[in-house]
């Protein structure tokens, strides 16, 4: 099988494929929002990148959701929840984390499948 890697670095992938799974992890742009204004830019990022890589939020298999606080906990699902499919809800951890940049409030890993016309 190929694996296939999206926005490659010497450092990281953006996203990669193989064997008709997708991993990602997104971080959001909107470095000066608030946790709101970050999920949702991370969500639209994470959508696009997904679609891209010939998958949907309804194929997520797994996200593991890193907060820099939990007192955003309820102000991202919100967000969350709005943003998802009924009935297409991954498995899910949610936990508090010293993340990478001190104005990221939310970090996303996620496993998500092809659509299976994709090889």
């Amino acid at each position: 099988m190929n694996i296939q890697r999206y926005g490659t670095t010497r450092r990281y992938s953006h996203m990669v494929a193989h064997n008709s799974t997708i991993y990602l992890v997104e971080v959001p742009a909107n470095l000066d929002a608030d946790i709101t204004a970050q999920t949702e830019n991370l969500l639209a990022s994470v959508e696009q990148q997904l679609i891209e890589a010939h998958s949907d939020k309804s194929r997520l298999l797994m996200v593991t959701i890193y907060l820099a606080d939990m007192a955003d906990y309820d102000a991202m699902n919100v967000v969350w929840e709005n943003w998802l499919p009924e009935g297409s809800a991954p498995v899910r951890a949610c936990l508090q984390a010293k993340l990478s940049s001190p104005q990221y409030r939310i970090e996303l890993v996620l496993t998500a499948a092809q659509h299976t016309t994709c090889s």
